[in-house]
């Protein structure tokens, strides 16, 4: 049973910094998708960032390139999603997101079976 706990979300000042982490289980995940996404209140789930295992190949939304990155930790079984330069635009909740053995590896919600609980970033002004 596949199994993401999201943690580190928060209020933050515009231009600040905010890093999550998504605590993965119940696979190797050594041929795996990992993304985060956000939905933001009366918007569509959009993709962030994702990660492919094994190779690390990354990708990124627009929005968010050169601001956010996606990393992991092998040994910790985690992947982070560090946030700088915030915008107010920024807000949403953000979930993890995984698939295991996938057919494809974007940025849509579609290619992913196994989601976090989320966790709430709200930024101010």
């Amino acid at each position: 049973q596949v199994q993401l706990v999201e943690s580190g979300g928060g209020s933050v000042q515009a231009g600040g910094s905010l890093r999550l982490s998504c605590a993965y289980s119940g696979y190797t995940f050594s041929n795996a998708c990992l993304g985060w996404f956000r939905q933001a209140p009366g918007k569509e789930r959009e993709g962030v960032a994702r990660l492919v295992t094994g190779g690390g190949s990354t990708a990124y939304a627009d929005s968010v390139k050169g601001r956010f990155t996606i990393s992991q930790d092998v040994a910790a079984n985690t992947i982070y999603l560090q946030m700088n330069s915030l915008k107010l635009e920024d807000t949403a909740m953000y979930y993890c997101a995984a698939e295991v053995w996938p057919w494809n590896c974007r940025l849509l919600s579609s290619d992913y079976g196994y989601w976090g609980q989320g966790t709430q970033v709200t930024v101010s002004s």
